[in-house]
């Protein structure tokens, strides 16, 4: 038995964040146990465990729970806890290696001030820096730091920490971030010297809506920072920003999210005062808006070389990477001085030629004019959305070998994967992996490349369910939501488009402000923890409220009839020529649809967190929503009056239909798809449950007809264009291999990637049981495949927040079904065998006496363990052999 993944408030050794209750989690594996049977957590003032804060003793394997665990500490200012965890099965036990988080300053005031540079012209880049001695070596030394827009942060001319863009994207107008850096290995006894450079980014560079706008949330860089120090001899020294820094200009004279960077390695980097030094002045800048960091370390997770030097027919040398990324190309050179190096980025090639107009007015460029010295260079306040690169003004031969693609987005751990016996389908669901992490570098972006890049709620709302499977991103929607919540307050409960909103204040579309109820539950039950529920409940209530407020407004008939809304966004049977984006589901349907989802998910919220009066409020208030939309939306017999694709699929996704014309609606769907040469029409709203509905209402031969048709529309036609990435477009990309449109046209669009959600929970079968009245977080399970003989085989891993779940199944020749199901420690599923027949002459297992037929399918509760369940698939009275669990093994 070993304990893994120890992680406070989902983040692995969080220093300085904002953690006001901490919420431990961990995972168990490596053993043959089945349940824990006790627990015990330790947390202490040293690694030792000499000092000792908290102990529960050793408990009931029920009252502490790996999945969110809460000890009742009251924490301090700039402390770092160490805790560990000790775990008794049945037969075993462990003890975790320590681990630790690190409080920021709290509620401690702040010595340091606001300062900006002495000089008039708001555009010249700064360096900040200052000296200082200390008298002995540090025992521990941390920084409290924040620069806006961006900051690079050095200590004796070495960078500290992994990360970029810091403080990274929010509403700065609402909050403004600050990190922590444990700086104790990088000062020395006697001189040290302090650096901070600064870009523009999303505070005061070009950013938002329609192209952006600059100065937006301010026109000055400014810099705040704080460094505490505790010596060998135990004296402890404090260095804050005054009016004893200097500021000079910095060596990058350009930076900009959008348009890049240009940096001049002739102009000197050295931090002492010279003619170039300017003083510095404070600023005002509101203390209270600064707030201990909530955004996850952007980070280069990833490294790739390029796979081709390409010479273009227009006469252009081009880099090919292979892989749509996000990043940069960091390269190494020793130009004469004076040379300019010119790089473009750019998503595909035309003719053979560089293209970049689908980045509208994003320039995406990088200049580095060299000094004669050998330098390996990198931005510093910018990063790109590419898969070619254009160089100009390069000195000499040029090799593959001085570049390396720099794959940046935020540090979140990889937890899924999928694999299949046909390769397009798993290079789509490397083109969903790969769009998750182009696009989530601090925010859930829509694309990384033109002059957008914005945090769109609908996207979020449309693929949380997929990010969750794929990457474990609970703190980093998280963050996102907190966001969220401060951004709607502002518009008094409605949801913006985007967050942060920067330049477009707007909001109120459904599907997209439904980010507010939608991701917060896909969190809580992926993840299993009330931390995210608790934080956003207020949220939920407030997006949901102001919809019935507008209801009320209209009448009150509990439909949602009134504003704008961006309807099925690019559906492909929009006949509006005013309008065609929006597709051909009339926008109050959608609209009222969203309207009883939200609802029934706050009631839900509201159950888990205890509040039974608003459970019960807000319950009432969504089948009083069902009942309207019934009336309104649906004939006496059952017909539906909005007769697309994405009517159909919300009417049963979202359990809309009565019970008594339930069947009708699920022919009638199938009916609407064959009329459709069983090819999709669906646009950002229907795509997410299209084959989650057909899978589920026994139609799961079509959902896999769907998956891997190859010609226009399909998910494999952008696979068999070379794609790497989702596209914005089903057709972003005409036949031949040309631009279908340029205005708005991404190749890095994570939307449709949402099958995938589809892939682990119905094509693999792995469902977080999560019930009013049932355990979130994968503690219970519900595992069931369904397979189809379109597909050899199928497999998921999945790490969960409670351990690691894999489910696959393969169909061989003889039609015989073989399902593989691993199931973690301290954890059940229900399994659905589908199409199986229980026979009491057929029973060779214990377990599977305890299976009930229900329908055409057997199902059965097993626990820890790894299991080989085998049958005759699509035929009656066979039985079902279920093999029992490898020896040894979880």
């Amino acid at each position: 038995m070993k304990i893994t993944c120890l992680k406070t408030n989902h983040i692995e050794c969080p220093l300085g964040f904002a953690i006001e209750k901490p919420t431990f989690s961990w995972i168990v594996e490596d053993t043959p146990d089945k349940l824990q049977t006790a627990a015990q957590i330790l947390v202490s003032h040293d690694s030792e465990f000499e000092q000792i804060v908290f102990d529960s003793g050793q408990v009931d394997g029920l009252v502490i729970d790996s999945l969110a665990y809460r000890p009742p500490i009251s924490l301090k200012p700039r402390t770092r806890y160490y805790w560990k965890v000790r775990v008794w099965g049945e037969t075993e036990t462990a003890e975790s290696d320590p681990t630790w988080f690190e409080t920021a300053k709290m509620d401690e005031p702040w010595q340091a001030e606001w300062l900006t540079p002495d000089w008039d012209d708001n555009q010249i880049h700064p360096i900040f820096y200052r000296h200082f001695d200390l008298p002995a070596r540090p025992a521990a030394a941390r920084a409290y730091v924040c620069g806006l827009g961006l900051y690079q942060f050095e200590l004796n001319g070495k960078k500290v920490g992994d990360e970029y863009f810091t403080p990274y994207c929010n509403a700065y107008d609402q909050w403004i971030q600050y990190q922590t850096f444990d700086i104790t290995d990088q000062l020395v006894q006697g001189a040290n010297a302090v650096s901070v450079m600064l870009g523009n980014g999303w505070y005061k560079g070009r950013y938002g809506a329609n192209g952006g706008s600059r100065d937006f949330y301010g026109d000055r860089f400014a810099l705040i920072c704080e460094i505490h120090v505790t010596l060998e001899s135990g004296d402890e020294m404090i260095a804050v920003s005054d009016s004893s820094w200097q500021a000079q200009p910095s060596p990058v004279i350009d930076s900009d999210i959008f348009d890049g960077e240009i940096y001049d390695a002739r102009i000197e980097k050295a931090i002492q005062p010279s003619d170039r030094s300017s003083n510095v002045r404070s600023i005002d800048i509101d203390m209270t808006r600064l707030e201990a960091r909530r955004s996850i370390p952007v980070c280069i997770n990833e490294e790739i070389k390029p796979v081709a030097v390409i010479h273009t027919p227009a006469g252009e040398t081009v880099l090919d990477m292979g892989q749509i990324i996000t990043g940069w190309v960091r390269f190494r050179t020793q130009a004469q001085a004076g040379t300019r190096i010119h790089l473009q980025f750019g998503e595909l090639l035309q003719e053979g030629n560089f293209f970049r107009d689908n980045l509208r007015t994003a320039r995406a460029e990088y200049t580095y004019i060299a000094d004669g010295a050998e330098a390996i260079v990198e931005p510093y306040f910018t990063f790109y959305g590419f898969r070619y690169v254009k160089i100009s003004g390069w000195d000499g031969p040029l090799n593959l070998d001085d570049f390396t693609g720099c794959i940046v987005y935020s540090r979140i751990d990889t937890i899924g994967e999928i694999e299949t016996s046909n390769e397009k389908v798993n290079q789509l669901f490397k083109n969903a992996l790969w769009g998750q992490k182009g696009n989530f570098l601090d925010i859930p972006t829509d694309c990384p490349q033109r002059d957008e890049r914005l945090g769109w709620t609908g996207d979020a709302q449309i693929f949380a369910g997929t990010a969750c499977f794929n990457m474990d991103v609970d703190a980093f929607f998280s963050k996102y939501m907190y966001d969220l919540a401060k951004e709607q307050a502002k518009l008094g409960g409605i949801v913006p488009y985007i967050v942060p909103m920067s330049n477009l204040n707007r909001g109120g579309s459904s599907a997209w402000g439904d980010a507010a109820t939608v991701v917060p539950w896909v969190v809580y039950e992926c993840y299993g923890d009330l931390d995210i529920l608790e934080q956003q409940f207020e949220s939920m209530r407030a997006w949901v409220d102001y919809i019935q407020e507008v209801d009320e407004a209209s009448g009150g008939r509990r439909l949602w009839t009134e504003g704008f809304h961006f309807g099925d966004w690019l559906a492909l049977d929009g006949r509006d020529p005013v309008s065609p984006r929006r597709g051909g589901t009339p926008e109050d349907f959608i609209a009222s649809a969203f309207y009883c989802y939200s609802a029934r998910l706050v009631a839900r919220a509201a159950a888990v967190l205890g509040k039974k009066e608003q459970a019960d409020a807000y319950g009432r208030l969504s089948a009083e929503v069902k009942a309207a939309i019934q009336k309104e939306y649906f004939t006496a017999t059952g017909r539906l009056a909005i007769p697309t694709q994405t009517g159909y699929l919300l009417a049963l996704f979202m359990d809309l239909v009565s019970e008594a014309h339930l069947e009708r609606i699920k022919k009638d769907f199938i009916l609407r798809l064959t009329e459709d040469n069983l090819h999709l029409r669906t646009g950002f709203v229907g795509t997410p449950y299209l084959c989650r509905v057909l899978s589920n209402i026994g139609a799961n031969d079509l959902a896999y007809k769907l998956l891997l048709n190859e010609d226009y529309p399909s998910w494999l036609y952008a696979v068999n264009l070379g794609a790497t990435t989702i596209w914005e477009r089903w057709n972003s990309l005409n036949p031949d291999g040309s631009i279908s449109s340029t205005s708005m046209n991404s190749l890095n669009h994570y939307a449709y990637g949402s099958i995938v959600e589809w892939m682990y929970r119905d094509m693999c079968g792995l469902n977080p049981s999560a019930g009013e009245d049932d355990v979130a977080g994968f503690r219970h399970a519900r595992i069931a495949p369904k397979p189809d003989k379109s597909l050899q085989w199928a497999r998921a891993r999945y790490r969960s927040a409670a351990g690691f779940y894999e489910s696959g199944w393969r169909i061989d020749e003889a039609g015989r079904l073989t399902i593989e199901i691993t199931i973690p420690f301290n954890a059940a599923a229900r399994v659905v065998l589908p199409n199986a027949q229980l026979s009491e002459t057929s029973i060779n297992d214990q377990r599977l006496r305890e299976g009930e037929q229900i329908g055409d399918n057997v199902e059965l509760t097993l626990g820890a363990g790894c299991y080989t369940i085998s049958y005759h698939f699509l035929e009656e009275d066979t039985p079902v052999e279920l093999e029992a669990p490898s020896p040894g093994s979880t």
